[in-house]
């Protein structure tokens, strides 16, 4: 796995120094970089907040309901004449 950073190539010499990884793995890292142009350092990308979403009724239900309530209005009025 290639290096992401300038400071992470230095946190794996100062590992490679201390014997908490071995020459191998540290060589293997610095191959698969080769000579890229890397950064100082590498940020999290940040993660936008989504909007909070009103819940809606369907307007097609929404609309037939009140369709059948006119409708049960008005049969009810020409019966009662």
């Amino acid at each position: 796995m290639p290096f992401k950073s300038k400071a992470q190539r230095r946190k794996f010499a100062q590992l490679l120094v201390e014997g908490k990884i071995s020459d191998e793995t540290y060589e293997e890292w610095n191959r698969e970089t080769g000579r890229k142009k890397l950064p100082e350092r590498v940020t999290r990308k940040r993660t936008t907040k989504k909007a909070p979403t009103s819940r809606r009724t369907s307007t097609g239900s929404a609309a037939k309901k009140s369709v059948r309530k006119t409708a049960r209005k008005t049969k009810t009025a020409t019966h009662k004449k």
